[in-house]
């Protein structure tokens, strides 16, 4: 039976892969099995009654000795190896990683210690390797990802530091999620058609992207996707090296929008070799204006298109940039054309450098105009200066003029429509027996209007007055709606074919404590200019908005519009914009309405966009104060 159990025992003990090691309690082999012989390269017969140290690096002998020990005293099994370092010695001297698991067991009252020992180089070899490359991954500058082409979405399982520290992102952002993340809402890039393309047929492919960090910071990526296959070809993952190139971009970018102001300049710009003085380019604007092509003028220098000039006097002219005495020569000159004609230059030269290369950078304005400019201009400088004494003077005898005739025109309206009036009471006292109720309400709103014109009119006309500061107003309470009421029902009778007035909502609780007629002659005018300047079929809207202190007045047109360089001047009197020349009016209209408003504590401004429209709007204090 004894037998039969020795061979059960060493049946086992070589089926086991581990290397196995029996010692008893005092250290010595009492047997190992063919894996052990293997690991350590001891034949058998070689290892039986020995010290267990022989397989043990010399500086662990005296630690593993105290450690077995306490092992046998507590008699539990015990796995050496995973959570610190443990080394074997095989014969030929090698050292080399381990793992053992200690099992303790008794046999005819003795102490046996069985090792399972399993050689882990490899295992550390391959973790080690893994480490290194984990630490390159994170250590590189280049932002990395990789992605699981196995699950839905091709999700981010990896990136490494870079690549956060580019986007900006967090952790829990990024993993587990595509990285289509970094295009935001730029998602129509054509690239990106290319880069999709190939990833779906599990292809490489090199895409130069804008993506966008989480603070929507743009940055140019230059992406290169490469898949990872397994034994079958089967692609498992997608590994995305990123590299910002926006910097490059930019420059690329500067650099082409250099050449383009170089190529694409009107001046003459001339590039230069400082010691052959061939040039080396020359923009577009020169080839046309010598006539000579690029690889013509190639063959040249400055001096064959300078037929007034030799070598010692050019040299002389430059040698003071060379030296550096200066950073840039100006002076004029003439140049020949390829067809012989001449024509004078300014010349700006400097020194420049075309990578090492040392060169001179000219740039040549043709002055042939300005040349006859200052010719001509010498030639007319007096009877300029004439013309513009008797345009003066014109121009102050005209304003003269226009007050006198404004003036001329006040007294002139106003006798006849002192008779209307008086004609106008005469009539009402004439009573017919049928029809006299209507009679007598026409003939009150005939006698009420005019005396509303003759009261216009005297405002209106009477210029001197604003000027000399005696304009009494007259101030009390009056809805606006009544005042919209009256302007908006006169302005009717002047709109164009399709024009229509929108009239503001909201206003019939809104009252002012200000000059009436003033009020009505400024939105009279405002509005009588939006329905002049305004073609047929035309909308103007009416605004009127009301705080506790002030009442905002909006006239919003679509008609012509007040050019660019005319808006300074428009409140100025008598001023019209160039382009209502040909429609009638004085130019006094808008000038008498900011007088108004400057005495009575308001304004007015204007926004105007030519054939677009115009938005005049003004401002009353709610209560006068003079």
């Amino acid at each position: 039976m004894f037998q039969q159990d020795q061979e059960i025992f060493n049946i086992l003990l070589e089926i086991v892969s581990e290397g196995v090691i029996i010692v008893d309690n005092h250290q010595k082999i009492m047997e190992v099995n063919t894996s052990a012989e293997t690991i350590f390269g001891y034949p058998k017969s070689e290892l039986i009654n020995k010290e267990l140290n022989l397989l043990l690096p010399s500086n662990y002998h005296t630690s593993h000795s105290a450690y077995f020990e306490k092992f046998i005293e507590k008699g539990k099994r015990r796995k050496m190896g995973e959570a610190k370092d443990l080394y074997g010695l095989k014969k030929d001297g090698t050292i080399f990683p381990i793992e053992a698991e200690l099992n303790p067991f008794t046999i005819y009252n003795k102490v046996y210690v069985m090792a399972l020992i399993r050689d882990v180089s490899e295992k550390k070899a391959i973790e080690k390797n893994l480490m290194l490359r984990t630490q390159a991954l994170q250590s590189a500058k280049n932002g990395v990802i990789i992605t699981d082409a196995q699950k839905h979405d091709n999700p981010i399982i990896y990136f490494n530091s870079a690549f956060q520290t580019l986007t900006g992102y967090s952790d829990a952002e990024i993993l587990n999620h595509n990285c289509r993340f970094l295009q935001g809402n730029d998602r129509d890039q054509e690239p990106l058609k290319r880069l999709r393309e190939a990833i779906k047929n599990g292809e490489s492919c090199q895409a130069t992207l804008r993506n966008y960090k989480k603070d929507g910071t743009m940055f140019w990526n230059d992406l290169y996707v490469f898949p990872i296959t397994d034994s079958k070809g089967l692609v498992t993952n997608f590994i995305g090296i990123q590299n910002d190139v926006t910097l490059k971009k930019n420059s690329e970018e500067e650099r082409h929008h250099f050449a383009t102001i170089f190529n694409e300049s009107l001046n003459e710009i001339y590039v230069f070799d400082t010691e052959t003085l061939k040039f080396i380019n020359v923009n577009y604007g020169a080839q046309k204006n010598i006539g000579y092509s690029l690889e013509e003028l190639k063959n040249m220098t400055p001096l064959d298109i300078k037929p007034n000039d030799n070598r010692a006097e050019f040299r002389k002219t430059i040698d003071i940039l060379l030296k550096k005495n200066v950073e840039k020569v100006e002076f004029e000159t003439v140049h020949q054309r390829k067809n012989g004609t001449k024509y004078p230059v300014e010349v700006h030269l400097q020194l420049s450098n075309l990578g090492e290369r040392n060169v001179f950078v000219a740039i040549i304005l043709d002055i042939t105009e300005r040349k006859n400019y200052t010719t001509k201009l010498e030639n007319k400088v007096e009877e300029r200066t004439q013309q513009l004494k008797v345009a003066l003077s014109k121009e102050k005898e005209l304003n003269e003029l226009k007050t006198k005739f404004l003036s001329l025109v006040s007294h002139e309206f106003k006798t006849p429509l002192s008779g209307i009036l008086t004609s106008s009471q005469l009539l009402s006292k004439y009573q017919l027996t049928e029809h006299q109720e209507k009679r007598g309400k026409h003939l009150k709103i005939i006698t009420d209007k005019v005396y509303f014109l003759n009261n216009i009119l005297n405002d209106f006309l009477s210029i001197e007055k604003l000027e000399t500061g005696k304009v009494n107003y007259k101030f009390g309470h009056f809805k606006l709606s009544k005042i919209v009421n009256e302007v908006v029902y006169n302005a009717n009778m002047l709109l164009k074919e399709g024009q229509q007035i929108k009239y503001p909502e909201n206003i019939d609780d809104l009252s002012l404590y200000q000059d009436e007629k003033i009020f009505q002659l400024i939105f009279f005018n405002l509005l009588h200019n939006a329905i002049k300047y305004s073609a047929e079929g035309s909308v103007i809207d009416l605004q009127i908005k009301q705080d506790k202190t002030l009442t905002t007045l909006t006239v919003k047109d679509e008609g012509i519009g007040i050019p660019e360089k005319d808006k300074k001047s428009i409140f100025e009197r008598y001023y019209r914009a160039e382009n209502v020349v040909n429609i009638q009016g004085t130019g006094i209209g808008l000038n008498i309405a900011k007088n108004h408003l400057e005495n009575l504590g308001g304004s007015i401004y204007f926004e105007s966009k030519e054939n677009v429209g115009t938005i005049f709007t003004i401002t009353f204090p709610n209560i006068a104060k003079l």
